[in-house]
């Protein structure tokens, strides 16, 4: 689950990340449809990024900016917590440093670092295939373990229509890779998607998850966080 579990593209758009021109027309609809106006970016500031190939040498210099929070090997942090960002899909990525911009998305700590001239549409494709292509280290930080079946029969019922059958999401939907993430980011990201308060949430959600209680949030965060990375993004 997150806040990127917007409404499916039309059947025609094929999976692959060459489709960026389909990607970039379908979010820039859904961004003005179905988010609140803000006085901010406009919704296609960064999302420009799509249509270009990034450069991973390049992605990798201008990500030394981010390592303090990410790491170096982009793991993140399982106690803060920062989530992991090797591996995860070029157009999540994009998408969602587009609306920290925008101020679709609250995230105070991280939208200085996103603001302004040095975070173009060029600089952030670069980062975005950098990350994408890096591949999965670090320590995970994995949950308990004690509720796993009930996790993944949550997970199945609601989750995995718009994240994938493994969690591996969707590229050109912008459903992120949720398998294999931190067990403390992914709970807390539910309860701000539960509480309204992550910005960029896709109101369908926001109503699905309202009805959990705390063991259904701790169960799916759980299962997601021992699931492996089973299919590379593209």
């Amino acid at each position: 689950m997150s806040a990127t579990h917007a409404r499916h593209p039309p059947a025609r758009l094929k999976r692959s990340w060459t489709s960026r021109r389909c990607l970039v027309s379908w979010v820039a609809t859904l961004a003005l449809s179905s988010l609140p106006a803000v006085a901010a970016d406009p919704p296609d500031s960064l999302m420009a990024a799509l249509t270009l190939q990034g450069d991973p040498a390049r992605g990798k210099a201008a990500f030394d900016n981010c390592i303090g929070c990410h790491r170096k090997d982009a793991s993140g942090r399982a106690a803060d917590p920062i989530p992991r960002l090797s591996g995860q899909h070029a157009s999540v990525i994009i998408k969602q440093v587009s609306d920290i911009r925008g101020g679709r998305r609250i995230n105070d700590p991280m939208k200085p670092y996103v603001d302004g001239a040095a975070m173009d549409a060029q600089t952030l494709a670069d980062i975005a295939g950098y990350l994408q292509a890096l591949p999965m280290s670090g320590t995970l930080g994995k949950g308990p373990g004690t509720d796993l079946e009930r996790g993944k029969s949550l997970f199945e019922r609601d989750c995995a229509g718009c994240h994938g059958a493994r969690g591996e999401g969707i590229a050109e939907a912008f459903h992120p890779m949720l398998a294999a993430q931190h067990y403390r980011y992914l709970l807390r990201e539910m309860q701000l998607i539960r509480d309204g308060n992550r910005g960029n949430s896709n109101p369908a959600m926001v109503q699905l998850v309202k009805g959990y209680p705390a063991a259904d949030f701790e169960a799916v965060a759980d299962y997601l966080s021992q699931l492996p990375p089973s299919v590379k993004p593209r």
